[in-house]
């Protein structure tokens, strides 16, 4: 076999003389950089970031409007109130996000890692900290390579101290839209929380710290699985970083006053490997396509600033296709892309008619368990229900209770009930009937109930009457 088509072999890693083939991991320093993807990452990861620090904070009607109180097993969004029962809902939900980040995939790649992911948004956020208590790339570099000083010391403790903080808030934040946030804030800062609300802001304010302030491009690269199956919906034709390798090599350095770099069989590049040093999972763009890219267009911003100083085109690195570099037309519009176009339109629209035909209340009947029926002082046969009401809107609701399937029978108990919004009432029900007007041992009776203020809200369920025929 020739040399060049043998395929190399691991050395034993029994040998004791065998090199390390897992280092230690080298950290990363990302060196800021602006650019026309930057500021759009930036502007993004800002209004998300705002939206999940301002969203537990606004009322609707009086109560937080965002609440996904799991004591009470209800989730109150503004207006809507979502129970156990409505699991189809959130189910909808998951669906959607999943099917609209394959179609953004497979046809941006993973810019939801680059732009959107908290990850990402709270790892450039612990490094703003960092560049602005401990100064640029290099002098954090030189920072930690010097000895330890007092001035090393206070910019370490001030770092740490800035992620601890902000890990602070977000994890309030965080637990703040399982529990009445405004009560959630004044009682821990007051040493008035409960146990278990101290220990999941402190769980979660040092993974906060841990995720984005120590392993950052690790959760990327070794602990998020979308970085592992992202290939499945990746094709020619998505549009990913990547590095113009027939235009850029071979690299090497020049002065801008050199015109004749072609001639010296030099491409594009120059090697300054500005799009590593800006890159926050640390990799070379210039080496293909690698699954620890999150597309979030730092290199870019880098290769064409270097590019416009140099006075080349802009582009080296781009968003572009594998078909586009290969000459080829790209074909947007493709099988794949409309298959998951189509199954996300199906999916909203069933979400949307979940929406639209769910009732604001629901109704249970539970038959009383301790006997089938019971015989009175006057004759009577008697059965015992409990009707619960479940008012799934967040305004006070009026029901009127009823039933059919019998005539001549008895009813103990309110025909009427008001259940205030996102509540529950237990209502009490006994039927009696003479046992004369029976004519079989089970009759099938149907329990409704109805909105006093809106007639098309009525609510159905099925029961039996037993009797001792």
């Amino acid at each position: 076999m020739d040399q060049q088509q043998r395929i190399p072999v691991k050395v034993d890693m029994h040998n004791p003389k065998a090199p390390d083939h897992y280092p230690s991991r080298d950290r990363i320093y990302v060196r800021a950089v602006k650019g026309l993807h930057q500021r759009l990452r930036r502007n993004m990861g800002f209004v998300f970031m705002a939206m999940f620090f301002l969203l537990p904070w606004l009322q609707f009607e009086g109560h937080q409007a965002v609440l996904f109180d799991l004591d009470e097993q209800k989730f109150n969004i503004f207006g809507m109130t979502l129970w156990p029962q409505d699991f189809t809902i959130m189910a909808w939900i998951f669906v959607i996000g999943a099917y609209a980040l394959f179609f953004v995939t497979t046809f941006y790649g993973r810019v939801w890692c680059g732009y959107m992911c908290p990850q990402t948004v709270w790892t450039f956020i612990f490094i703003w900290f960092e560049e602005k208590i401990q100064g640029s790339r290099n002098n954090r570099m030189k920072l930690d390579k010097d000895p330890w000083s007092g001035q090393k010391v206070l910019k370490k403790g001030l770092t740490h101290f800035a992620w601890l903080a902000f890990s602070l808030l977000t994890s309030l934040i965080f637990v703040g839209y399982f529990t009445p946030i405004d009560q959630l804030f004044i009682d821990f800062f007051t040493a008035q929380a409960s146990f278990w609300s101290v220990v999941f802001v402190l769980i979660f304010m040092f993974c906060t710290y841990g995720n984005a302030g120590w392993m950052r491009e690790i959760m990327c690269t070794h602990i998020c699985p979308y970085a592992r199956f992202q290939s499945a919906m990746f094709d020619k034709d998505t549009f990913t970083v990547t590095y113009d390798a027939a235009r850029g090599e071979n690299r090497g350095p020049r002065s801008r006053k050199d015109t004749e770099y072609k001639a010296k069989g030099l491409g594009d590049c120059i090697d300054c490997n500005l799009c590593v040093h800006v890159c926050p999972t640390g990799i070379d763009i210039r080496n293909g396509l690698q699954y620890e890219c999150i597309n979030c267009g730092a290199c870019i911003d880098a290769c064409d600033d270097t590019m416009d100083k140099m006075g080349y085109a802009k582009g080296l690195i781009s968003y572009t296709t594998e078909h586009s570099l290969n000459g080829r037309p790209t074909k947007v519009v493709r099988p794949k892309l409309l298959g998951y176009f189509v199954v996300l339109l199906v999916v909203c629209a069933a979400f949307g008619w979940t929406l639209w035909t769910r009732l604001p209340a629901e109704l249970d009947v539970v038959r009383d368990r301790g006997s089938l029926f019971r015989e009175t002082d006057e004759g009577l046969i008697e059965n015992t229900y409990t009707l619960k009401i479940i008012n799934k809107s967040q305004q006070e609701q009026t029901f009127k209770l009823s039933f059919t399937g019998m005539e001549k029978v008895n009813w103990l108990g309110i025909s009427e009930v008001t259940i205030k919004g996102g509540d529950t009432a237990s209502v009490p029900i006994s039927l009696s009937a003479d046992p004369a007007d029976m004519t079989k041992p089970m009759t099938d009776i149907e329990f409704s109930i109805e909105n006093a203020a809106d007639a098309e809200v009525r609510l159905s369920q099925r029961s039996n009457f037993f009797s001792a025929r």
